[in-house]
């Protein structure tokens, strides 16, 4: 075992033999790092016994799979001394399974969690912020059979995510819920299963400020939901979190990935307490791929003219929809007189205007068509927005306003799928020599094309 002082609920969580065992970990508490060294110290043990082992890790994406193996196995192997071989295998073209071996041949491997890839590999598993996870239903399908037939375990770890995924259906299953939250340990059929939020983790021993850690969050919500784990419902939400994680990706975010296609940009304007934020998406591979989404509080009109120049130097931008309400109509025509009225667009956030837009964002993800950044402040944003019925039965959307803005991110995004939704190609047309008449075809026939349109 470890030598490092633990707090008591890390020392629950490494000292859990159970076949299944699941915990609901707040963030920032270490439970990536604490379930990783739970792997580390079972290949240990086993290759120290003559026998060999294998453990695969499935995150929620690419990254999270890299910080597992870089920041929890690789430190915790070079903590004990042990010098283990580095593999990075090509996974279905577009990912790298990251891997480790071990003297003995025992390997780990972290790699983004899917469907196929739990059905892919007979072995011990951790699956690391599962609530996160896209598919999760189908991938606890896909990995259940596999466990149970044999002498394998399973570890599940993550903090809530709304409802509507398969973790919350692991950890509210049985009749122990309100034992699991008094005491930190339950059991559920064969499940172990295990709760720490912030001040349980404090008052054990871990160094945290509470007061901080509230104060730089400022978001009753996601406080409520990351570091007390409550069970935010997904119903009042326009994009529920399942929904967004169908479309998170590793890649969407990053400009470097820009592939030269053809950009639409959504503009939500603000200079005080609000945000001001330009989300830029490509088209490309029949997809809108987020490329960039830049965020400020507090900026002149000036910078954020700057900051819209600046994308549409580096970006082939065809479209800009800019929010026009109130302090928005300089900004719009400024942009028209720089870029053109063809270009650049104001939009008045009226009810209609806004229901126009939240329905087709909406139905973008439902689509699968959009691409976003797996990122915490944008996942905040849009699960903010919320559509509410007036006693007439009006309906709107609204969103609380806390210091990371008032949706704005939402907005700017919708802006950007709308101008995507606009965009009219040009047509370029080259004309043909005129079509001899057959005196055996009516006139219809012989005049339906003296010319032809191509794109």
């Amino acid at each position: 075992m470890s030598a490092i002082v633990l707090p008591q609920f890390q020392k629950d969580w490494l000292a859990d033999s159970s076949k299944f065992a699941a915990a609901m970990f707040s963030r920032q508490i270490g439970k990536t790092f604490i379930s990783t060294l739970k792997i580390a110290d079972h290949c240990l043990e086993r290759e120290s016994g003559g026998a060999r082992t294998r453990w695969v890790i499935l995150s929620r994406g690419e990254r999270q799979a890299r910080e597992a193996m870089d920041e929890g196995v690789k430190l915790h192997l070079q903590a004990y001394g042990v010098a283990a071989r580095s593999i990075s295998e090509s996974f279905e073209s577009e990912f790298k399974a990251l891997e480790v071996e071990l003297p003995g041949g025992t390997r780990i491997s972290a790699l983004p969690a899917n469907p196929d890839t739990a059905r892919g590999y007979s072995a011990n598993v951790l699956l690391d912020e599962f609530a996160f996870h896209k598919d999760s239903k189908a991938i606890w399908k896909a990995l259940i059979p596999v466990v149970s037939r044999n002498e394998l375990m399973l570890r599940v770890v993550s903090t809530p995510n709304g409802k509507a995924n398969r973790f919350y259906e692991l950890m509210t299953g049985g009749k122990n819920e309100e034992q699991l939250r008094r005491t930190g340990r339950a059991q559920s059929g064969e499940w172990s299963l295990h709760h720490c939020d912030i001040h349980r983790a404090v008052r054990e021993g871990l160094d945290r400020n509470i007061e901080k850690l509230r104060a730089g969050l400022n978001d009753a919500d996601a406080w409520a939901q990351e570091f007390e784990l409550q069970w935010l419902d997904d119903a009042s939400a326009w994009i529920s979190f399942e929904l967004m994680a169908k479309c998170e990706s590793d890649y969407a975010g990053d400009w470097t990935h820009y592939q030269g296609g053809p950009c639409y940009v959504g503009v939500d304007i603000a200079t005080r307490r609000d945000l001001f934020v330009i989300w830029v998406l490509e088209k490309f591979g029949g997809k809108l791929i987020t490329r960039e989404v830049i965020a400020r509080q507090r900026i002149s009109f000036a910078e954020q003219d700057q900051l819209l120049d600046d994308v549409v130097k580096r970006y082939d931008v065809r479209q800009i929809f800019i929010d026009k309400t109130g302090m928005g109509e300089k900004p719009v025509e400024d942009a028209q007189r720089r870029y053109g009225a063809h270009k650049a667009h104001g939009v008045h956030f009226t009810n209609q205007a806004k229901q126009h837009l939240a329905m087709q964002g909406k139905k973008a993800f439902e689509d699968l068509i959009l691409e976003i950044p797996a990122d915490d402040d944008v996942r905040r944003d849009l699960h903010k927005l919320k559509r509410v019925t007036s006693a007439t039965g009006l309906a709107r959307f609204v969103a609380e306003s806390d210091s990371t803005g008032h949706a704005d991110r939402a907005w700017a995004l919708f802006l950007a799928i709308d101008a995507a939704s606009n965009d009219k190609a040009p047509f370029e047309f080259t004309p043909l020599p005129p079509r001899r008449n057959d005196p055996t075809k009516d006139d219809d026939t012989n005049d339906w094309w003296n010319g032809r349109s191509a794109y």
